[in-house]
């Protein structure tokens, strides 16, 4: 078999993917950043910002949103989550 047919056929040895997800993974920091999956994963570090555009995409592959929502790397939909404004809060007696 030559190279021209085996091309893109072998997923796992490309961009850092892993083998269970295949998407490959941006973050080249120590400690590395929190996945995709995780809850803290809007903290991962910033690699491209385009407020003009209402965007901006972090080392996870997480595309946030300048309504607060976020599309995840495996096409994963999170809605907006502002917090309430001060109309809305509940008060403790």
């Amino acid at each position: 078999m030559n190279d021209v047919s085996r091309r893109g056929t072998d997923t796992t040895t490309d961009l850092n993917v892993t083998p269970e997800r295949k998407i490959p993974s941006m973050c080249q920091h120590q400690p590395p950043c929190p996945s995709a999956e995780s809850a803290d994963r809007e903290s991962a570090r910033l690699v491209a910002h385009h407020p003009e555009q209402g965007w901006s995409l972090l080392c996870n592959g997480v595309v946030l949103f300048e309504d607060t929502g976020e599309l995840l790397p495996d096409g994963q939909i999170i809605a907006p989550h502002r917090p309430l404004g001060t109309g809305q809060v509940m008060t403790a007696a």
